[in-house]
């Protein structure tokens, strides 16, 4: 197969529709089950090909935090594959906001290992680039993996699951929440009952909670807010990851009669806090079967 100088992929986010945590490591690492689906929602990253083996990054609007996960897999990559004359620039589109449990940083470091290793031309199977991301990030195996999927571990078993296609509403608020800040709180509930795929597929949008919401509303006023926001929109509010951004199952209505409504909750939300809306985002999302470059990636 041809290797192109250069590439423009999507890195698709995430929800976690639910997420228990289960136990703990000797290591410190948590134990989790959760059910990961893919959203339409997304980053661009540029990738091209540098022929003096540096690693390099570009950010296109927004600024991302200067130890982003794409540079760590692309140096990761870089290491274990004995790379020493090729090195890539990376231009990145973000859409996709940080700190709010959507896994924008991990599928950008997963969308990173699939772009290099065709580009570099490593060839390397995906349960390698697996064994790979779980050193990366918790998340990153999941967004490799490239199906919808139920999740176990610290986030490196994954089982696929089939769904059928849904709409979400998520709304994020403008303060992001710090994991590793959710995960170290003391109050966090570390011992939730292990639950089974089959009462999760029995019952999805009624399954399950969130055992670092608790944590995360502590930390911040604003998912308090967003959870309120949501839930009175839409009759369910749920808090994807460590937050701070929440959704909901949303349903039947057009683009515009969603987006209309959306607009105005956020408004209401965000009253006496500023210009209506200022640093809120509100985004109806639909689900995706897979990844987008499931079939790509695959040599």
């Amino acid at each position: 197969m041809s290797v192109t100088a250069f590439y423009d992929l999507p890195a698709p986010a995430k929800l976690n529709l639910f997420l228990h945590i289960v136990g703990r490591r000797a290591d410190g690492y948590h134990l989790l089950q959760s059910v990961f689906v893919l959203l339409d929602w997304a980053d661009t990253l540029h990738f091209e090909l540098r022929h003096d083996g540096a690693v390099s990054r570009q950010d296109l609007g927004a600024a991302l935090p200067p130890d982003d996960l794409c540079l760590k897999a692309a140096r990761a990559l870089q290491i274990a594959a004995g790379v020493k004359h090729h090195g890539v620039h990376i231009a990145i589109d973000k859409q996709v906001p940080w700190g709010a449990g959507l896994g924008g940083g991990s599928s950008d470091a997963a969308t990173t290992l699939l772009a290099l290793n065709r580009l570099w031309s490593l060839r390397w199977p995906r349960q390698q680039l697996l064994e790979l991301a779980t050193t990366i990030g918790a998340d990153v195996p999941f967004f490799v993996g490239g199906h919808n999927a139920w999740v176990e571990g610290i986030g490196e078993r994954l089982t696929p699951v089939d769904l059928s296609p849904q709409r979400f509403a998520v709304l994020k608020p403008p303060q992001a929440v710090p994991t590793a800040a959710i995960f170290a709180d003391p109050a966090l509930v570390r011992d939730t009952k292990p639950a089974t795929i089959t009462s999760f597929l029995a019952n999805p949008k009624g399954f399950g909670h969130n055992d670092l919401q608790a944590s995360a509303c502590r930390y911040s006023a604003q998912v308090v807010q967003a959870l309120e926001v949501i839930e009175a929109q839409y009759g369910n509010s749920h808090m994807s990851g460590s937050g701070s951004a929440v959704f909901a199952w949303a349903g039947a209505g057009s683009e515009k009669e969603t987006r209309d409504a959306n607009a105005s909750a956020v408004a209401q939300a965000v009253s006496g806090e500023g210009p209506a809306g200022e640093g809120w985002v509100m985004r109806m999302c639909r689900s995706l079967p897979e990844h987008p470059l499931r079939s790509w990636a695959d040599w």
